[in-house]
């Protein structure tokens, strides 16, 4: 019986219903290892355990806000053996396109927390698990929007960059019990969360432009990137963040200034008392 490469190795990705979270968990699952999708859409978890089933991979899901430590806890115990887990990834995140001076108050700190808080949560309990397994892997979907500026996504690009840190610390503090902390950062990718943005055809041309490599990302691209993470070709790699972009942050990011009908902030504080 041919083995392959993660036989024996039990997986979560969380926000693997969809796009990047599920292109990761079919390389996974087709390399042999034993994952469990999760997420908080049942329907969505369901549909995509149908999807790799169809393509022969059997793979288990369990319904999980990301945002709740409790479930994400029970999560990690669902996907893990006898309180153990080899790899865990993690996807959610997000945040709206706003002029910097112009968030709500409490609206800032939410979208920074999306981003982050997931990423903590399952660092905190797939770490445990990892360290009772002997050693793990964990991988972060962080974002380009990390490393350059973003104009008009403070919040995430804020929420992106601490997952990029707390990816650092984490991996300098785990090293010794040997679980690898790591991070993906890609680009404008084609997935159902980018439909909006793709239907945007000048917006898609400036994305293009501005990269070295004049095409798209599509979920494989960023996949192939966490299973390299996640697995044991990179036993030797802690604490980096792998870009996967086209090139693009060797530029600039677009200007949404000129491609969406955006508040003029200066107007807006000027006539303010």
């Amino acid at each position: 019986m041919t083995t392959k490469p993660l036989d024996g190795l039990r997986a979560i990705v969380i926000g693997g219903g969809s796009g990047i979270g599920l292109g990761s968990a079919r390389l996974l699952a087709g390399d042999g290892a034993t994952v469990t999708l999760a997420g908080r859409t049942e329907e969505k978890l369901r549909e995509a355990a149908d999807v790799l089933g169809a393509d022969g991979l059997s793979v288990s899901w369990v319904r999980c806000d990301a945002m709740r430590g409790e479930d994400v806890r029970s999560a990690v115990e669902e996907a893990g053996e006898d309180g153990r887990l080899d790899i865990a990834v993690v996807v959610p995140g997000g945040g709206a396109i706003c002029p910097v001076l112009l968030y709500g108050d409490d609206q800032f700190s939410r979208e920074v927390d999306k981003n982050v808080r997931p990423v903590y949560l399952l660092l905190k309990y797939a770490g445990q698990a990892m360290i009772r397994a002997g050693g793990g892997s964990f991988v972060a979907i962080s974002s380009t929007a990390a490393v350059f500026s973003t104009r008009y996504l403070a919040s995430y690009g804020a929420g992106k960059a601490a997952v990029d840190q707390l990816v650092r610390v984490a991996a300098d503090e785990l090293g010794e019990a040997g679980v690898r902390v790591n991070g993906v950062r890609p680009g404008m990718t084609r997935t159902p969360a980018t439909e909006g943005a793709f239907a945007n055809q000048s917006m898609m041309a400036q994305f293009l432009a501005g990269q070295a490599i004049p095409r798209h990302g599509e979920v494989t691209d960023i996949a192939r990137a966490v299973r390299y993470l996640a697995g044991p070709e990179s036993s030797w790699v802690t604490g980096q963040l792998l870009t996967v972009d086209g090139g693009h942050t060797l530029r600039a990011f677009v200007d949404y200034d000129s491609l969406l009908d955006l508040p003029d902030q200066a107007a807006i504080a000027r006539e303010a008392r």
